[in-house]
Order: structure tokens, then C-alpha cells, then sequence
């Protein structure tokens, strides 16, 4: 067993459900700080919801390159149509089963390998190196990540460079790079009509009726044309809610979920504001609630970008292709504080599903990738 399939071995045994941590910061933590690191511990959260996060730096120079990821994983689901337990790393066929394995713990492993190993071998290098860990991404994400950038902020502590462990690769280890992710808007819109007697027409107001042609000038309006690194905004309807449960009924509300996955092509205000034209010139009587997730960020073609090509293709001879599809992640947050970002880690299939995995011959190469963008950037 090599020694990126031990430390990511140990760190699924850690039934780590978020927020909870299990125990993987402190056995991360002892470990970094026999390498020099100094450690601080930003934890945060309430008493029955404790969030740990730990912001682990070695060095005071400038640049700063930071390894960012979370301890936490989802629940295993129904443990039964789990070939082995999904805490007790199990290896079969070639490949290291556990919840956690791909999302993201044989990144962290790989991290601290990487970072073991350059030191080792650059006692001396240049700039800093960073860890910044949380409990709290797959959950609600408001006591980790973003409670750590806040604390940064205060005290004006920037960095240069920042490598999130994201599953990021597609069919092979090496061959995607998130250098940027979409934003996310949500909104909860409630039409307001009037309530009555089905068989009286005259008497109600129908908001069901009423939005339908609201809705679909709203799906079929062309919001941008994205950019070379996004694709064009979209408008999705996730939810529909209406009536009393009669069916004699004309109810006196209608209540829909929609998102916005949006590019650096648009803004929040400006989707606001043209939601909001489109029901108005539909005379609705409405109220709507908004929710911001995430902007949009982008790390266009620079060092950290660059750095993260040629240690991919050294350690896998692959050539990575730049992505911004997917959901959120806590790169979200510390676009406050770093201006280059890009997420890179194993292959993304297995996330978050039943008998979740990592091939074992990826976890050697992908702490090859890390020390690599280490070795561009800090020698």
C-alpha cells in the first residue's frame, strides 16, 4: 500500500458525516505540524451543530499557495446496497471503495503526501504553503470555509494561489481542470390570485393560468451566450406548487422554484432585473424571494493555471482540459481572498453514490500532480 492509499484509508474509516469531522483534522494536523506548519483551529458552528475548520501555514513570504478541502462527506444512504461497509475502506478489483474516496478525502491524503515529499526534498523553498480544511461544505456551508476567508480578511492575509481538491476528472485522473464554476441564483416566486368555487369562473382568478405564459417566456428567454470558458446561462424550474387538494377548488396562490446556473456573462442584477420585467409585462401579482449561492469566478490562463497543466501532464501524460460545468464549491468563498483558483482531483463518477470509489493507481500520480504545481510555483 502505498502511502497516499494509507492516509486516505485511515481518513475514510472516519465516519465524518457533515458537519461532522470525525477526528481527520487532528490526525491531519499532527501531521502537518511536524513538517513546520503552525495550526490554527477557526472552528465555528453552535453546540449542536460544532463545525471544525483548521487554517495550517507554513512560512510567512509571499507566494502563498494553499491546498483547500473539506473532512466532511454526504451520509452513505441505505448501507445495505453497499457491496462493504462505507467506512471501512475496502479495496477490490483495483480500486478503494469508502464514502469519501472520490469527494474528497484521497485528495487530502494527497496533499499532505505532496506537501510531505516537497519539503523533504525543498526544505528551503521559496514562499508559503497553506492547508485550509472544513467539516462544513457538503452541508449548509456557512461555518466553514467562508467563517476561515473571513478571519483571513481581518487580518488582511491574502493568497496567491489556492488548489481545491475537487473530484474533478472525467474519465481518466488528469484529464479536467476547474479553472472557474458557475453562479447560482434561486428564487422562490409566489403568484397571487383569487380563491373560489371551480365552477365560478367569474368570481376567481386563476394564478396557475396566470403565470403559465409568464413561465414560458421565462424558459425560453436566451439570457447570454457565455464566454470561452462558460457556457450560456440557464433557467431551470425545480419546483410547482399549487391547490387545496379539491379538485373543485381554483386555489389563491402558485408557488415555483427556479434556478439560474450563470456565467461571468451575466450578473446577479442584471437576472433580477429581467425576471422581473418579464412578470411585470405579464401584469402578475406576485412576490419572489431571492437567494444567492455562489458567483461565478473564473482563473483565466495564468501561473497557477499553468503550473497545474505541466504537472499533470509530467505526472500522467495527459493534457487537461479547462472546465467550468458542475455545481458550487467552496472556491465560492475564497475568490475574497485569492485572485487564481483551479480545482483538480481524482475522477468524479463514484461521488456521492452508493459504493463510491477511487482507482488505486490514480492516488500515487495525483500526489505526483500537487507536488509538481508546488514545485512550478515555489522553486
Amino acid at each position: 500500500m502505498n502511502a497516499v492509499q494509507a492516509l486516505a484509508t485511515v481518513l475514510i474509516a472516519r465516519p465524518s458525516v457533515t458537519p461532522e469531522d470525525a477526528g481527520c483534522l487532528d490526525l491531519i494536523g499532527g501531521i502537518l505540524q511536524a513538517l513546520g506548519f503552525s495550526l490554527e483551529r477557526i472552528d465555528s458552528g453552535s453546540v449542536s451543530n460544532p463545525v471544525s475548520n483548521l487554517w495550517a501555514r507554513r512560512g510567512n513570504a509571499a507566494p502563498l499557495v494553499c491546498f483547500a478541502g473539506h473532512t466532511d462527506v454526504v451520509p452513505a444512504g441505505p448501507i445495505e446496497q453497499w457491496q462493504s461497509n462505507p467506512f471501512t475502506p475496502t479495496v477490490r478489483d483495483g480500486l478503494l471503495y469508502g464514502r469519501g474516496a472520490a469527494d474528497m478525502k484521497s485528495s487530502l491524503a494527497a496533499f499532505v503526501v505532496a506537501v510531505e515529499r516537497f519539503i523533504r526534498k525543498n526544505e528551503q523553498h521559496s514562499g508559503s504553503i497553506a492547508f485550509l480544511l472544513t467539516s462544513d461544505e457538503e452541508g449548509d456551508a456557512t461555518d466553514g470555509t467562508v467563517k476561515v476567508v473571513e478571519t483571513l480578511q481581518a487580518r488582511n492575509e491574502r493568497i496567491d494561489y489556492c488548489i481545491v481538491g475537487e473530484p474533478t476528472s472525467s474519465e481518466k485522473l488528469g484529464d479536467t481542470i476547474k479553472n472557474g464554476r458557475r453562479g447560482s441564483l434561486s428564487a422562490t416566486l409566489t403568484v397571487r390570485g383569487i380563491q373560489g368555487h371551480i365552477a365560478y369562473p367569474e368570481k376567481v382568478r386563476n394564478p396557475i393560468h396566470q403565470a403559465i405564459p409568464a413561465l414560458a417566456e421565462l424558459a425560453a428567454t436566451h439570457w447570454d451566450d457565455g464566454n470561452e470558458y462558460f457556457p450560456a446561462t440557464s433557467f431551470q424550474v425545480s419546483n410547482i406548487h399549487a391547490g387545496t387538494g379539491a379538485t373543485n377548488v381554483v386555489p389563491g396562490t402558485l408557488e415555483v422554484l427556479f434556478n439560474f446556473r450563470f456565467s461571468t456573462a451575466s450578473t446577479v442584477e442584471s437576472l433580477q432585473s429581467r425576471v422581473h420585467a418579464i412578470l411585470d409585462r405579464h401584469d402578475l401579482e406576485y412576490d419572489i424571494r431571492w437567494t444567492v449561492g455562489a458567483n461565478p469566478f473564473l482563473t483565466p490562463h495564468g501561473k497557477l493555471v499553468t503550473a497545474m497543466e505541466l504537472a499533470i501532464q509530467e505526472a500522467t501524460g495527459i493534457s487537461p482540459a479547462l472546465s467550468t460545468t458542475g455545481g458550487t464549491s467552496d472556491g465560492r468563498f475564497i475568490t475574497a481572498i485569492s485572485s487564481e483558483i483551479a480545482e483538480f482531483g481524482p475522477i468524479n463518477d463514484s461521488s456521492h453514490k452508493i459504493d463510491e470509489h477511487v482507482r488505486t493507481a490514480d492516488l500515487e500520480p495525483l500526489a505526483a500532480c500537487y507536488e509538481g504545481v508546488l514545485k512550478r510555483l515555489l522553486i
